[in-house]
């Protein structure tokens, strides 16, 4: 059960299920790291692997991917949000994300991920007040900003 104040959810839950048909009787070397994500209730399926440097299919997501995924596609969407609030118009978002998993952290994971979006605004975009943005403008042609 989630707890709301006012019209808004203050928990949201997130559910998936992965599954993995193999075996690793013949140990690390041989087997299979293909495997199926679902949503729950089912709505869409990908197909995954691990990383190619963990011997997985190189044509397949992995993990790591996703991460560094979601990571960008949650700055895109609370960014739009803030933006459309503001009453300026974002008309471009294109985000080069890059995450770094370094073997020689334990646990191994995921420590740091860099998010570098490109935003395209019209330039008679002006915010119904001002705010503190994270990124330095770096040109401004229709007012793309860094």
């Amino acid at each position: 059960m989630s707890a709301t104040y006012g019209s808004y959810m203050l928990t949201h839950s997130y559910a998936t299920r992965l599954v993995w048909e193999g075996s690793t009787a013949e140990g690390y070397r041989a087997y299979p790291r293909n495997h199926n994500g679902v949503t729950v209730p089912p709505t869409q399926e990908l197909a995954l692997s691990a990383d190619p440097a963990y011997r997985g299919n190189r044509d397949l997501l992995n993990p790591e991917q996703l991460l560094v995924m979601a990571a960008s596609s949650c700055q895109l969407l609370s960014f739009l949000a803030v933006a459309a609030r503001q009453g300026v118009t974002v008309l471009g978002y294109t985000d080069d994300a890059q995450g770094w998993m370094d073997v020689a952290d334990k646990p191994v994971r995921v420590g740091r991920i860099r998010l570098s979006p490109m935003i395209e605004v019209a330039a008679e975009s002006t915010p119904t007040r001002s705010y503190a943005c994270p990124s330095k403008p770096t040109r401004s042609a229709s007012s793309r900003t860094r």
